[in-house]
Parts: structure tokens; C-alpha cells; sequence
């Protein structure tokens, strides 16, 4: 399993609300970054799978087809970011 996902599932994110995690990600980003924050991950564990998530598309990738998402779109907010920054 990928282990963004598994960071979820391990501290009890239901199958939907990280669909919509996955979904923001794929459309904004830095909406997503605050979706993520209101999950009632422990501090400690946060920061790691925020890492997690910015600095490794490869496992974004991974979810998003493990979730059978489109990962065009995925390519298209990381475009996004880039801008932004």
C-alpha cells in the first residue's frame, strides 16, 4: 500500500476523506496542505507526511492510481505549484 495512504488509514482517515485528500491534491495543492492539517494526525507524524507529500510526486502518482484517480490532473496542480512558488 502506499504509504501515504497507510499514514492515513493508520490514524483512522475514512476511505472517502482520503479520496477528497487525493481529489485536492489534484486540483489545488495547497488546499489539499490544509485539508491535511484537519485530520487529527499527531503533530509529530504531520510534518512527516507533509514532507511526504511535497517533496515525492512518485507517491502521489502511486496513490492517485491506486485510488483509480486521473493523474493528468495531478500533473497539471504540480504545474501550478511550481508557478506559485
Amino acid at each position: 500500500m502506499n504509504p501515504i495512504i497507510q499514514t492515513l488509514k493508520d490514524h483512522d482517515v475514512s476511505d472517502q476523506k482520503i479520496v477528497e485528500v487525493f481529489q485536492a491534491l489534484t486540483e489545488n495543492p495547497l488546499g489539499a496542505m490544509a485539508i491535511i492539517t484537519t485530520l487529527g494526525i499527531p503533530q509529530e507524524k504531520l510534518q512527516a507526511l507533509m514532507m511526504m507529500v511535497m517533496t515525492n510526486p512518485d507517491l502521489i502518482k502511486q496513490a492517485v492510481e491506486e485510488l483509480g484517480l486521473d493523474f493528468a490532473k495531478v500533473e497539471e496542480a504540480k504545474a501550478k505549484l511550481q508557478e506559485n512558488q
